[in-house]
């Protein structure tokens, strides 16, 4: 079972940044990111999208830890709506990046001995605040303006999702396989 245990310190995750394999597979998750919300993305309404988008960002953060887990949630925000030619939404690439910031500072301070309370927290307070509240608030305040009648949907949507993620990361978490492999990766090879 994956421990976190080169993650446990902020400079722990700032030596991360240095680590060419975990550039590499951050590269990779925001790759995922971009694929999965701008390409493979249903969409219900304006304001409501069925997307996996957020999942690369909150492994980053879990996986990777808060600063690396913001730097995926913003890149692929911004290079995924420059990709599509949309305008660039600060709230919202802030709210993406929240995400990943939010995910990993829960995953490393929270539940550290229980790994599916630690994933459900890190999965549940990045939706909550990055997705329900800050990406909504963009949404609403800045053109296109959607009104807080049909965002008040991302709720529910936001639920399923989140649920959906969590089961994920935490089957992949619980792969020993997997788990040696991300050990490695952050210990820079060395175990």
């Amino acid at each position: 079972m994956y421990t976190q245990k080169s993650n446990n310190t902020s400079s722990g995750n700032l030596r991360l940044f240095g680590n060419l394999r975990v550039m590499i597979i951050s590269g990779l998750l925001v790759a995922m990111s971009i694929v999965f919300g701008k390409f493979l993305a249903f969409n219900i309404t304006d304001a409501i999208r069925i997307s996996f988008e957020n999942l690369p960002v909150i492994m980053a953060g879990i996986f990777f830890g808060p600063f690396i887990g913001g730097a995926v949630g913003l890149g692929a925000d911004v290079i995924g709506s420059i990709l599509k030619g949309y305008s660039i939404n600060p709230i919202v690439s802030f709210g993406a990046m929240c995400i990943g910031i939010i995910s990993g500072f829960v995953s490393m301070k929270l539940f550290r001995k229980n790994q599916t309370l630690n994933i459900a927290f890190s999965v549940g307070l990045a939706h909550l605040i990055g997705s329900i509240l800050i990406k909504s608030a963009g949404l609403h305040f800045l053109p296109p303006k959607m009104p807080f009648s049909l965002l008040i949907y991302r709720i529910p949507t936001y639920i399923g999702i989140g649920l959906l993620e969590f089961f994920i990361i935490y089957m992949l978490l619980k792969n020993k396989a997997f788990a040696n492999q991300l050990e490695k990766v952050c210990n820079n090879g060395r175990l």
